[in-house]
């Protein structure tokens, strides 16, 4: 049975009959079956019989019952005493299943007159006046205990008394007494019971597809008289119970023909519209998904790449560090998590992961600062090689190859290739190369740097990329911020080149210039040698660049 056949399911009164067990519980119940049989066959008598009677008997009957007086309605006193009878029966039930685990049939005359003591209480359903009755006695405590009782008749039982109780059509007669029930249930968390019970409960089976429509309408009716509650209600594990019912097929076909597809869309809509002018800030339960291997980790990284580089970046930068997020970001960007089946790739994790950490450098001040900058310097500057590993493996998937242009007509389709290539990537990582170099104050880092990139025999410029960079800077959140980025970007690169001459007269031995030459003679940046060439000018070695 599916959804929609629950929706619309009629259902009839429980039969109190325990599954298990029947050898024993079945001799019990063929006494009550049998006596509930000849009382029906007597009714069904005098039905008979009255239809037999003349047009002028049955009208004077009826003038007879009319005048028969109303019994005594149900008072307070007459109520608290039903509902201490019920409690007795609860108890009684307990405390004979607890004594006589092993023999059904001495528990099974207990279950029938708690059954009976909970169909008395339906009396109840009509006068909404009294429901505070229920509260004041801790009845409704029982209720939610008895939902999760051994025999599932019971519970289904139970289930159908609440599904009256909460009936719309009687609370909304008297919303102040209706408040205080919901308010009740809610708080003993009933949807959650409720739903926990489901799971046992087989839809093939008559009496408990009951349960399972009356507890759908039970919640129906709560979101209906409680339309506040509806985020609380769906923490209790309701929308995973009814995204299972949807995996069939039937389900999905029987969704979309009732526009439910289009309700779901609608409501995404709103809450994308919602997204947009709200701000989010970092929480240490999005952070701590960095380093759970599901596919919420890269959904995270997404949110807080746009919390870290949106309207609130200053605030939201101070806070992702303030909640240790250093020690949960830092793991994914030493070792990229690798691709699943459907799962994202590793291009985009990095990608994300480089983004949030170029962020914090440029938002982040004083000892925030201290902290991210600190990281870089940690295991003999571990994370300042895995930046030059990252910048070279995206200048190679970017650069720039001979025969890819033709013409100035396919620069903009080469410039787009280059991006989907991994040019953004590399961009943000050659910021954070610089950033660190120029502005950390920390001369280790600025020599590992060095140290690493004249290793290399390739050829590159990070100064040119990040000069690429600032130029393709838009004015996303707005023009004056999109203009201020720009000058910080090309102030950097300036600093950048004033770093290259003083690291190469900081290394310039002017007694034995040979090894100064001797260190660079495999480096291939342009720069550096035309700062060697100056620097053996000033000192009077010009007649050392025939090595160079």
């Amino acid at each position: 049975m599916d959804v929609g056949e629950l929706l619309s399911f009629q259902p009839g009164k429980p039969n109190l009959k325990r599954r298990g067990d029947d050898r024993d519980e079945s001799d019990v119940l063929d006494g009550v079956k049998a006596k509930r049989e000849r009382s029906r066959g007597k009714e069904q008598q005098k039905v008979e019989n009255t239809s037999s009677l003349t047009e002028e008997q049955q009208l004077e009957i009826a003038k007879m019952m009319e005048q028969e007086p109303v019994g005594p309605s149900l008072d307070d006193a007459a109520l608290r005493k039903m509902i201490l009878n019920f409690e007795k029966k609860v108890f009684r039930n307990q405390e004979m299943r607890i004594k006589f685990a092993d023999q059904p049939e001495k528990f099974m005359d207990s279950e029938l007159e708690l059954n009976d003591a909970i169909q008395e209480l339906h009396v109840i359903a009509t006068i909404p006046e009294m429901y505070h009755h229920l509260v004041e006695l801790n009845a409704v405590k029982s209720f939610i205990q008895l939902v999760s009782h051994e025999n599932v008749d019971i519970s289904i039982a139970v289930v159908d008394l609440l599904q009256e109780l909460t009936d719309v059509d009687i609370l909304t007669e008297n919303e102040e007494d209706a408040g205080i029930l919901i308010d009740a249930l809610l708080e003993e968390q009933v949807v959650a019971t409720l739903i926990t019970n489901l799971e046992r409960l087989d839809d093939n089976v008559k009496e408990e597809a009951n349960g399972m429509h009356n507890t759908l309408g039970i919640t129906e009716n709560i979101l209906e008289l409680a339309p506040d509650s509806c985020a609380e209600v769906a923490q209790q594990n309701l929308m995973q119970w009814l995204l299972k019912k949807l995996k069939p097929k039937s389900c999905r076909s029987l969704l979309g023909d009732s526009d439910g597809i289009d309700a779901l869309l609608q409501q995404l809509a709103a809450n994308f519209e919602r997204g947009r002018t709200s701000t989010y800030e970092p929480d240490a339960q999005t952070i701590s998904t960095f380093r759970e291997k599901k596919q919420s980790r890269f959904s995270a990284l997404k949110v807080m790449n746009h919390a870290v580089t949106g309207p609130n970046a200053v605030d939201n930068c101070m806070k992702f560090i303030e909640i240790l997020g250093l020690r949960n970001i830092f793991p994914l960007f030493m070792k990229t998590p690798k691709k699943q089946k459907k799962g994202p790739s590793e291009m985009e994790h990095e990608e994300h992961i480089c983004a949030i950490i170029a962020a914090l450098l440029r938002n982040c001040s004083g000892t925030h600062r201290q902290r991210l900058v600190g990281k870089f310097q940690e295991t003999d500057h571990a994370k300042v090689d895995r930046l030059i590993e990252l910048h070279f493996k995206y200048t190679e998937r970017a650069r720039l190859r001979e025969g890819d242009i033709i013409d100035d007509n396919q620069e903009d389709d080469y410039y787009m290739r280059r991006l989907d290539a991994g040019l953004f990537t590399l961009q943000l990582v050659d910021f954070i190369i610089l950033e660190l170099c120029c502005n950390s104050g920390i001369n280790s880092i600025r020599d590992r740097v060095m140290k690493l990139l004249n290793m290399k025999e390739v050829s590159h410029s990070i100064r040119g990329i990040v000069r690429e960079y600032a130029g393709s800077i838009g004015d996303a959140n707005s023009e004056e911020e999109g203009e201020q980025e720009r000058v910080n970007l090309m102030e950097l690169v300036e600093k950048a080149q004033e770093l290259v001459g003083l690291f190469v007269q900081s290394m310039f031995h002017k007694d034995d210039p040979f090894f100064f030459l001797f260190f660079f003679a495999r480096c291939s940046n342009p720069i550096l040698h035309r700062r060697v060439r100056d620097l053996l000018y000033a000192n009077g070695n010009a007649s050392c660049l025939i090595y160079l």
